[in-house]
């Protein structure tokens, strides 16, 4: 298993963010669009907005793997988080998802005191999903044919996860 660094992510990470996201597994795996390029990532982490969290992965100084964790903007929700992960398709399997989705529940219940995470994740992504049961994520409901992929609707889970009292 390679050494994964985890720090947040900045406008220099724009170019191995783009390749991340333009990744064909990784498109499978989100609601992104394809051919994003790097002038784009670098606006978006340019001007990151204080609810939003972004960790990334580096090995060997490149960045291979993605999290974002958005806080909810309603007063009634503020307990609340969505998360969103990438991992560079010639990484995963690799501890990288782990690292990551570990950074992430350290600073969800231990610096920002937050009670719920959520997320969702296609029906068919297995390994995801395996991933996210192992930090105690819970399938909590189905959409179905929620987002248009390779020409025909798939259906994902909701899932969420409750910081233990």
């Amino acid at each position: 298993m390679p050494a994964i660094q985890i720090r947040a992510a900045d406008p220099h990470d724009a170019a191995d963010l783009t390749e991340l996201f333009n990744c064909p597994g990784v498109i499978a795996g989100t609601y992104r669009l394809p051919w994003r390029s790097v002038e784009e990532q670098r606006e978006r982490l340019a001007h990151q907005h204080p609810d939003r969290h972004w960790l990334v992965a580096v090995v060997d100084g490149r960045v291979v793997g993605m999290l974002g964790l958005h806080l909810e903007p309603n007063p009634r929700r503020r307990h609340c988080a969505d998360m969103r992960i990438s991992v560079h398709g010639a990484y995963q399997g690799q501890g990288v998802g782990t690292a990551l989705l570990a950074a992430m529940i350290d600073l969800a219940d231990n610096w920002l005191g937050l009670r719920r995470v959520e997320l969702s994740v296609f029906t068919d992504n297995a390994r995801a999903i395996g991933l996210y049961e192992r930090f105690g994520f819970v399938v909590e409901g189905t959409a179905r044919q929620v987002a248009l992929r390779h020409g025909s609707y798939a259906d994902a889970y909701f899932m969420a996860r409750l910081r233990p009292v």
